[in-house]
C-alpha cells in the first residue's frame, strides 16, 4: 500500500490522489497540516526537505514531486491509458506536464496563495502581476483544447489531471478562466470519479 503525505488544499497532492483513485491503487493519506506549519517540523523535513507536499512512500522508494509521482505510478503499473506508450501522444503528455509546472503553476500559486491562503500577509502586487499573465496562458490552453476532448487526444491522461488540479485551484480566488473549451474540458475532468474524490471536503 502506498503512503501519500497530503494536504487537501494542495493541488499537487490532489492530482496524485486523482490517479490513485482512477487506477484503483491502494493508498493511505498522511495529513500534513500546512496551515499549522507542520511542513516545517523536523519530523516532516526528515521526510521531505523541500517542506512541500506531496511525498509518496512505496516500500523504501520516496518521491517528492507530484508529476514525478504520477509518472512513477504509471510506469510501475503500466497505466498506458494515463501515460500512453504511443510516442506522439507521450510527447504531448510530457509537454503539457512541463507547461503546467513551469508556466501555469507559478501563476496559480501567486494568485491563490497571496489572495487566499496568506491573508493579510499576501503579496497583492505579485498576485496582480500573475493575474495579468493568466489570460495569455488560458488562451494557449483553450486553443489547444479546440482540437480535441483532452490535452493529448480522445482520452484523459495524467497531463489532464495535473492541469485540472491547477484550474480547480484557481476557483479559490474566483479566477477560473471563462473560456468555452476550457470550461467544457474541465467539466469532463470533473466527471471523473477519481478527480471528484480528490477534492477537499466542505
Amino acid at each position: 500500500m502506498y503512503t501519500l503525505y497530503h494536504f487537501p488544499h494542495s493541488q499537487h497532492a490532489r492530482r496524485v490522489v486523482s490517479l490513485l483513485e482512477e487506477a484503483q491503487l491502494e493508498y493511505q493519506l498522511k495529513h500534513v497540516a500546512m496551515d499549522k506549519g507542520e511542513y516545517l517540523s523536523p519530523e516532516y523535513l526528515a521526510i521531505n526537505p523541500n517542506h512541500q507536499v506531496p511525498t509518496l512512500l512505496d516500500d523504501g522508494v520516496k518521491i517528492h514531486e507530484s508529476n514525478g509521482i504520477l509518472r512513477y505510478l504509471c510506469y510501475k503499473h503500466r497505466l498506458v491509458n494515463w501515460y500512453p506508450d504511443d510516442l506522439p501522444r507521450r510527447a504531448l503528455v510530457e509537454q503539457w506536464l512541463d507547461w503546467n509546472q513551469c508556466r501555469l503553476g507559478p501563476v496559480v500559486v501567486d494568485i491563490v496563495l497571496n489572495k487566499v491562503f496568506m491573508g493579510d500577509k499576501g503579496d497583492l502586487q505579485a498576485a496582480a502581476l500573475a493575474e495579468k499573465k493568466l489570460p495569455e496562458l488560458a488562451s494557449v490552453l483553450n486553443q489547444e483544447l479546440e482540437k480535441k476532448n483532452y490535452i493529448a487526444g480522445d482520452q484523459p491522461t495524467i497531463a489532464d489531471l495535473s492541469l485540472a488540479s491547477n484550474i480547480f485551484q484557481l476557483s479559490y480566488a474566483d479566477a477560473v478562466p471563462q473560456l468555452a473549451e476550457i470550461e467544457s474540458w474541465f467539466k469532463r475532468i470533473c466527471a471523473l470519479p477519481g478527480f471528484q474524490k480528490s477534492l477537499p471536503q466542505p
